[in-house]
């Protein structure tokens, strides 16, 4: 295929994918679309316990050996955007760019297997199911199948960027995340006699406030931290008080000491604040991916094939959302990009559209750092 030729194919999966979004774990036609399009163009796949996503093989075979990760899965989200190749299922749609990620991959596959003689080592390419559970980054490594992988590389889409800007940071580009759960126990009454019970609401009211003051007084204003409070269950009735107020929320750091000192501070205020007032507070973690930190000799060589296809560089604004790619800096180098895909509403909006002009541009740059890094891990 000439690149014209590529192009236009991945431009036109890029519109099926959009047209068919799948969640987390569910990608099966998916899946299916994109073996094929690997079968087609001779791409080779490795035989793999995934009941979706997969790892295709371009090149040698042999060492050294990097690659190029896309997310597959959409988001439980009605779609509002009115373009032509809108999603047609009721609920579902890619409204965080993961069918630009797939149809950039993709192509930049395509580039890499019309030279695949010339290069230097072998380019996996992992089309991860599930980065949005999340959770899916770790059913890829479990199967040993990047055993051995050298770096990874892994883009996002940015719609705060236009068309031709590529951000990268020095530090922590995306952060941890965390979510709890905190029960605040007490005892029950009639709310005209609140002296005979023990009420968990007005300890839950106290905790929303003073969880606040651990970003504000416990970790450096010169660092991002962010507690968030986001779901409050408590009562039934508007004159009982319940035995219980239930609550739900997320931490999101860039630090690991600082992601231990909140964990820290929020169970000693839960406990404190309901001994101040008689309960008793039960708080449970779901720890997520870690800070996404790129590693600085990859940072240096995205930076340098990007300028040289024609993107403007610049010092991304780091973002406090999480992404699973994090996992995979734990057994490999890792280097992660955000593409500038056009001004357009915020990641997982019902009307977030990504420009396809931004297609060309991230695939050729992906196939050059995945030539560039084989050469220079020779």
């Amino acid at each position: 295929m000439t690149e014209t030729e590529i192009m236009d194919f991945a431009h036109a999966e890029f519109e099926w994918l959009h047209a068919h979004p799948e969640l987390a774990y569910e990608e099966l036609e998916t899946t299916a679309r994109l073996r094929a399009d690997f079968a087609r163009a001779g791409i080779r796949m490795r035989d793999l316990p995934l009941a979706t996503g997969l790892v295709a093989v371009i090149g040698t075979g042999e060492n050294p050996v990097v690659a190029l990760r896309t997310d597959m899965d959409a988001l439980p989200v009605n779609e509002e955007t009115n373009l032509p190749y809108a999603s047609q299922y009721e609920g579902k749609m890619h409204a965080c760019g993961h069918d630009f990620h797939m149809a950039s991959v993709l192509a930049a596959a395509l580039l890499l297997k019309e030279r695949e003689a010339q290069l230097a080592g072998t380019v996996y390419i992992v089309c991860q199911p599930a980065e949005e559970a999340p959770g899916g980054a770790r059913t890829v490594l479990d199967t040993g199948a990047l055993d051995g992988v050298a770096a990874i590389f892994g883009i996002h889409a940015r719609p705060i960027y236009p068309v031709g800007t590529l951000g990268l940071c020095t530090g922590g580009m995306m952060a941890s995340v965390d979510k709890f759960e905190l029960t605040f126990h007490g005892a029950g009454t009639h709310a005209a006699q609140p002296d005979r019970g023990c009420d968990p609401v007005v300890m839950a009211a106290q905790f929303v406030t003073a969880a606040q003051t651990i970003a504000a007084r416990n970790i450096s204003p010169l660092r991002p931290a962010v507690v968030s409070v986001t779901h409050i269950e408590a009562g039934a009735t508007w004159n009982v008080l319940p035995e219980r107020a239930w609550m739900e929320g997320t931490i999101r750091l860039f630090d690991a000491d600082d992601r231990a000192l909140v964990k820290e501070r929020m169970e000693t205020l839960a406990d404190g604040i309901a001994a101040a007032f008689g309960g008793r507070a039960e708080i449970t973690w779901t720890a997520g991916p870690p800070a996404v930190i790129n590693t600085e000799r990859w940072n240096a060589l995205a930076k340098e094939t990007a300028e040289q296809e024609g993107f403007a560089v610049v010092d991304a604004v780091p973002w406090m959302a999480g992404e699973d790619f994090a996992y995979y800096q734990e057994t490999m180098e890792t280097c992660f990009a955000f593409i500038g895909t056009g001004l357009a509403p915020e990641n997982h909006h019902p009307k977030f559209t990504v420009d396809p002009a931004a297609i060309p541009m991230t695939a050729r740059c992906l196939a050059h750092m995945a030539e560039e890094a084989l050469w220079r891990l020779k």
